[in-house]
């Protein structure tokens, strides 16, 4: 069997996969896998969104099925038209596509509100007057059963009449309510008469003024998936404890596909909040620029950082899916990037602290030299770079008085330049503080049989200037919300942006917005999607060359 004809490898199983395997084997559904990635609109997508996303859409792929893409906008207070762009833009970026299946929770309102009325007319839900304080005693602990409410018997048709008038605006905001009847004895508080709908006077992005009630998520959630044939329902692991109470709402419908309820641990992440409303705290109190700030964990603040798509969903499928919680490394998702950006993001130089050089013999100097632009892959060709009589080398890498295993310049000491044969330098000047700020060197062509040790990068006079942002991690600690004692905030790392001027390759000044680069000896760098110019490019630094807290997360994994 030759190479081509052999399989690829299998990729390692988890839990929900065996589950899926098994329902098919078994005939259920008849068949047919059903996912959907169903967010609230109100904020941006994070990486852990993004484990989400690819494990229902990477299920349905995987099986011949589809996931749908589900606004669960029940909640109009917190949600608006411009995240639910934004989450279109972060999924289809990640490389999925839910096809003809997009919903909206809101269209669904009058179906909604019609599983509503049969459950009232059917005993099985009542409208309450207890007030959130009351209810609190009412429903009491886990380890006692509750007290029912005073308003539980009231009869179908005084519900029915509440209901109605509830839907009509007849009553204030908080006032009333409609809950399930469950079961006041439950161990499970989920289950001890939750409440269905209430009263919220907020104009909906979509619906407009139509409602002033509103469907619970606890209520919707499992409608939702029902009304769309959602086979499993993949959710992560505080919905665990709602199980009971989405499998109490299926009962009641008379479905022919039963969505089954499947729950994941979510991820958590080092040196991250993964929390929107702590994110959304951030971007309000002016810590970071916005949702999109390459410091935040954000699919748009990583897009706009340079992490490429396919980094993102091999780290996604590296972590795998459990049951139970952990904390992943941030380095390892900084690995999967270097891995990506190694094989494909083009070469360039840079020089952060420039320090002039002149060459002594420029006569003999060509006029330009080749460079690769991918030693990774031959199809990405080379490019030209002007050369001449001046150039800037990083400050770094000259000595007048080096160490030991020192092999870049010094007096009297040669080094490789990129692409661009030798340099020997045969004096200095220094400036009246005694700092090193020109040197002179003579020049060898590539072909010279010279031995060297250390190779320098380099750029032409006249490079252009552009702004380098050098982004760290955006906290100190490996866990910034975990304390008891001290807020989240309190943990900002004051060095997660530096920004600074840097000299860069001529073929840069035109650098595509996100176009991704590696500044050889320097790390990776994207140029930025919203500022910079021709004039004055921006480029963001996505990852530092090397990490070897990356290198160990990865072993550790795997």
């Amino acid at each position: 069997m030759n190479s081509e004809s052999q399989p690829a490898p299998a990729k390692p199983s988890h839990f929900i996969r065996d589950i899926i395997v098994a329902d098919l084997a078994a005939g259920k559904n008849g068949g047919r896998v059903v996912t959907r990635f169903p967010p609230e609109p109100n904020g941006y997508l994070h990486i852990g969104h993004a484990k989400a996303i690819c494990l229902d859409f990477g299920m349905a792929a995987e099986f011949g099925g589809r996931c749908h893409l589900r606004m669960d906008d029940t909640n109009p207070a917190k949600e608006n038209m411009e995240y639910v762009e934004s989450i279109m833009t972060d999924v289809r970026w990640l490389g999925f596509d839910w096809g003809d299946h997009f919903y909206f929770s809101a269209d669904y309102f009058e179906r909604m509100y019609a599983v509503a009325v049969d459950l009232i007319k059917r005993g099985k839900a009542y409208v309450c007057e207890l007030t959130s304080e009351q209810w609190k005693e009412y429903r009491g602990v886990p380890t006692r059963p509750g007290r029912e409410s005073p308003f539980r018997n009231r009869t179908p048709e005084e519900n029915l009449d509440l209901f109605h008038r509830m839907r009509k605006g007849e009553f204030e905001d908080g006032t009333l309510c409609l809950r399930a009847k469950i079961d006041m004895a439950s161990p499970n508080i989920h289950l001890r008469d939750p409440v269905l709908y209430r009263i919220m006077r907020e104009h909906h992005y979509r619906t407009g003024d139509a409602w002033c009630i509103y469907p619970m998520y606890d209520f919707a959630h499992p409608l939702e998936d029902a009304f769309e044939g959602v086979t499993h329902s993949l959710c992560t692991l505080e919905f665990e404890v709602h199980r009971p109470l989405y499998d109490w709402v299926i009962d009641q419908l008379d479905v022919a596909v039963r969505p089954r309820q499947h729950e994941f641990a979510r991820l958590n992440l080092t040196y991250t909040v993964m929390s929107k409303r702590k994110l959304l705290q951030m971007v309000n109190d002016g810590l970071v620029s916005g949702w999109d700030d390459p410091r935040m964990p954000t699919v748009s603040g990583m897009r706009r950082r340079g992490y490429p798509p396919e980094a993102i969903r091999q780290f996604c499928e590296l972590i795998g899916i459990t049951k139970y919680e952990s904390l992943t490394d941030v380095a390892l998702l900084e690995h999967c990037v270097r891995d990506v950006l190694n094989r494909t993001a083009e070469r360039r130089m840079a020089v952060m602290k420039p320090l002039r050089v002149t060459i002594e013999n420029a006569a003999e100097l060509p006029a330009s030299v080749r460079a690769v632009n991918n030693p990774e892959d031959p199809a990405a060709g080379e490019r030209t770079i002007p050369f001449g009589p001046e150039l800037f080398i990083e400050h770094d890498d000259f000595m007048v008085d080096p160490p030991p295993k020192y092999f870049r310049l010094g007096p009297g000491r040669s080094v490789r330049i990129r692409y661009a044969g030798f340099l020997t330098c045969t004096g200095y000047a220094c400036d009246a503080s005694g700092r090193v700020e020109h040197i002179t060197c003579r020049w060898a062509p590539s072909e010279t049989e010279m031995k060297v040790k250390g190779t320098i990068h380099w750029v032409p006079a006249g490079s252009p200037a552009a702004t380098v942002r050098l982004y760290d991690r955006l906290f100190t600690v490996e866990e910034p919300d975990a304390s008891e004692e001290r807020p989240f905030q309190d943990f900002i790392n004051p060095a997660s942006l530096l920004e600074t001027t840097a000299l860069i390759e001529p073929s840069l000044r035109n650098a595509p917005a996100g176009g991704s680069y590696q500044f050889e000896r320097i790390g990776y760098f994207t140029a930025d999607s919203k500022d910079g110019s021709p004039e004055r490019p921006v480029f963001n630094r996505t990852v530092t060359l090397k990490d070897a807290g990356a290198k160990n997360a990865a072993a550790k994994q795997a």
